[in-house]
């Protein structure tokens, strides 16, 4: 249930959300409405102003030419890469639109087709007209005269501002238009500015071309001279060296040959290394010779330790067969001590071989290394004289290189000189233009006339926010801040009818119906209150506060028993409305107690309603008002009538209408529609609710409803439902109303 209230909550502030919004929006409308013909006729104003303008303007012819420009793709020449290397497409593109507005080229076109002579460009001819129009006024003076220069100057300029170029980025054409108030002369022009620009490109191209040649010629010289000087001085070094040009079948041998030693030399190496292990195991095993493998892998080494290994078995059998003294075993000893001094002296050979094995290679090892040695240092000495000789040759190559490549430019361009393609060439020539491109006179005057439209809306709603009066309910309600009792319509009056009475002459017309709803209003306000006392004032005199206070006392009138007094004891109009004898007394009497209420009062024909008029008009009316006799008298009248209506002073002036409305039930306040200042009104409001003075509401009185529909705040809508609801007879009687 909480959920289902809060959706109806949003869905009720989405509601008057879009009821704020169109109320916003049907404001707006109304404001266009109400200002419609002021709108119109600002814009049709506007319109014809500018109409006469453009009808007025010289109109302004075009011409386009349309060139294609080409890069030059020739081979036989290719003088631009001397100068500034290769370039864009995009560039070269962009180069040719600025040189189509170049001042060189707007001087060519000025003097071909001689425009320093021509009316539109010459300034001499715009003096002589300026000074021919001065004398015809009467107004005397020679004018300044004016230089060759000044006046090249000027045609030049005017012709650059008549120009635009414009290039596409996706092709190579490029567009030349002129603008003109002479449409034969805009063709002419955009004619001859594509002629001068092809003209001026060759010409350009041909000094260009002149201008490398005679530059390359002027260098020529000097480099075969120092082509020639390279030359000779090869040729006088290898003669000094008995150099031939064979460098690499020299340098081949020679490679050949150290890479041979340079084996050798590690074979020599490796083999001092195993001879110097060896010859070291050996030392390190002294007296143990025989055991070291080294010395074991001799085959004499090898055959005498197994002899002797042989006799040391024999040796052992015969031990252990004989005695000590017997000669095979002494026999025996003999031959394995012979056997061992062979081996060992084998060994002191072995362990010497290896000694000298490690020295001779050693001494190889050192003799290849010197060859080695004396070898790189041939080639060294080789290669010093070869890097001059190929210095030598690359300054001759060099020089060569240069001088050929400067003479096959100069046959290039000499040969190119004659052949140079055109790189520009007209697509389409400009034509003469039958119809003028500006100024477009529909379209400006269709523009004028929307714009002076919106500029009509903006001026309303200025005036709109400027404006401090107010028009209708909601104006009413959102500029004072107090509702709306009714908004009461102009009527239209003859003679001897008065507007005081309309109320009781008209009861069925839409004024009628407004002070209805004023009476509604005021018995809705003071519901608890039976018996009123009601206030009608205004801020300033002329709201017609008066006709409101005896029409609402008449609406009373039919139901209840009523008293109308006329409170305004400095201006009193009341009488003078009713058609009442002025010095019949009233209520300044009755206060004073000079006279009895039966004797002050009148009664309106046709009508119920009592009157009490101001009376005699006394020296201190505040005074009077101020006073307990006063209080006292409205008190008895309370007790005899029903309601009670004063019409009151306005509060701007005097404080009449602040007193008493701190002593009635309620005031109504009234304004005059599109007349008082919003602000005015709210000041005299605060004025009586600081009194104490308890407000009803607003009445905004004369509303013109021809242009605002304001019964109820909705266009259309009060007036409508009136006609509709009292049917045609209502509509007769409003129609005889407005014809009487």
């Amino acid at each position: 249930m909480q959920r289902l209230g809060n959706t109806l909550d949003n869905q009720a502030n989405f509601s008057e959300t879009d009821e704020e919004e169109a109320l916003d929006l049907i404001a707006y409308w109304r404001v266009i409405q109400r200002r419609k013909w002021g709108i119109l006729g600002l814009a049709v104003f506007l319109t014809l102003l500018v109409t006469v303008v453009v009808f007025m303007m010289t109109p302004i012819y075009s011409s386009t030419v349309t060139l294609l420009v080409e890069q030059n793709k020739a081979k036989l020449l290719s003088i631009d890469e001397i100068y500034s290397g290769v370039s864009s497409d995009q560039s070269h593109y962009q180069t040719q639109v600025e040189l189509l507005q170049s001042n060189a080229l707007m001087e060519g076109v000025v003097d071909r087709l001689k425009l320093t002579a021509h009316p539109l460009f010459d300034p001499r001819a715009q003096h002589s007209m300026v000074k021919d129009l001065l004398a015809g006024v009467g107004v005397g003076g020679s004018a300044a005269a004016v230089s060759e220069q000044e006046i090249r100057k000027h045609v030049v300029d005017a012709l650059a501002n008549m120009v635009s170029v414009e290039g596409s980025k996706k092709s190579q054409l490029i567009k030349i238009s002129v603008s003109s108030s002479d449409a034969q002369l805009a063709a002419n022009i955009a004619n001859a500015i594509a002629d001068v620009y092809i003209e001026s490109d060759m010409e350009a191209r041909f000094k260009r071309t002149q201008k490398a040649t005679d530059w390359m010629n002027s260098h020529l010289t000097s480099l075969k001279a120092k082509l020639e000087q390279s030359e000779r001085a090869l040729q006088v070094y290898r003669e000094q060296h008995n150099l031939i040009d064979t460098k690499d079948l020299s340098l081949s041998g020679a490679a050949g040959q150290l890479e041979v030693m340079l084996k050798s030399l590690v074979e020599a190496r490796m083999a001092r290394a195993q001879a110097k292990s060896n010859l070291d195991q050996v030392s390190r095993a002294k007296g143990n010779e025989v055991s070291m493998p080294v010395v074991q892998r001799n085959p004499l080494v090898a055959n005498l330790m197994g002899t002797v290994s042989e006799q040391e078995r024999k040796v052992s059998e015969l031990s252990n067969r004989y005695g000590v003294q017997h000669p095979k075993l002494i026999q025996a000893q003999a031959e394995l001590k012979q056997a061992k001094r062979n081996l060992q002296n084998q060994v002191d050979d072995v362990v010497n071989g290896l000694e000298r094995e490690y020295e001779v290679a050693r001494a190889n090892e050192s003799a290849l290394a010197g060859a080695v040695a004396e070898t790189k240092q041939g080639i060294q000495g080789t290669n010093r004289k070869e890097f001059e000789l190929t210095t030598l040759e690359r300054d001759v190559k060099s020089n060569r290189d240069l001088y050929d490549m400067f003479m096959g430019r100069l046959k290039e361009t000499s040969t190119a000189g004659d052949l140079q393609s055109v790189v520009a060439r007209v697509v389409d020539p400009a034509t003469v233009s039958d119809l003028p491109i500006k100024p477009k006179k529909r379209m400006i005057v269709m523009l004028a006339f929307v714009l002076s439209l919106m500029l009509g809306v903006a001026v309303a709603f200025l005036l709109e926010h400027l404006d401090n009066s107010v028009r209708s309910a909601e104006d009413a309600e959102r500029k004072i801040g107090l509702p709306m009792l009714a908004a009461v319509p102009m009527v239209e009056l003859t003679a001897g009818q008065s507007a005081g009475l309309h109320y009781r002459d008209a009861p069925k017309s839409l004024f009628a119906e407004s002070i209805k709803t004023i009476r509604t209003g005021i018995l809705l306000s003071g519901i608890d209150h039976p018996k009123k006392t009601l206030v009608v004032t205004s801020s300033i005199p002329g709201e017609g506060k008066s006709t409101v206070a005896i029409n609402l006392a008449l609406a009373h009138a039919q139901t209840k028993r009523v008293l109308l007094i006329d409170a305004d004891m400095r201006r009193p109009s009341i009488a003078k409305v009713l058609g009442l004898d002025n010095t019949h007394p009233g209520l300044s009497m009755l206060v004073l107690g000079m006279e009895t209420l039966e004797n002050c009062v009148y009664k309106i024909e046709g009508s119920t309603l009592e009157v009490l008029t101001a009376g005699s008009i006394p020296p201190n009316p505040l005074e009077l008002i101020l006073s307990e006799k006063f209080k006292d008298l409205l008190v008895r009248l309370g007790e005899v009538y029903d309601t009670i209506i004063i019409d009151s002073p306005p509060v701007q002036l005097v404080s009449d209408a602040v007193v008493l409305g701190s002593m009635a039930t309620g005031v109504v306040f009234v304004l005059k529609a599109d007349a008082t200042p919003f602000q005015l009104v709210r000041r005299a409001i605060r004025t009586l609710q600081r009194s104490g003075a308890p407000m009803f509401g607003i009445v905004l009185n004369q509303a013109n409803f021809k242009n605002e529909e304001y019964y109820g705040g909705y266009g259309g809508y009060g007036k409508y439902n009136y006609h509709a609801y009292y049917g045609e007879d209502a509509e007769k009687a409003d129609q005889a109303v407005k014809k009487a």
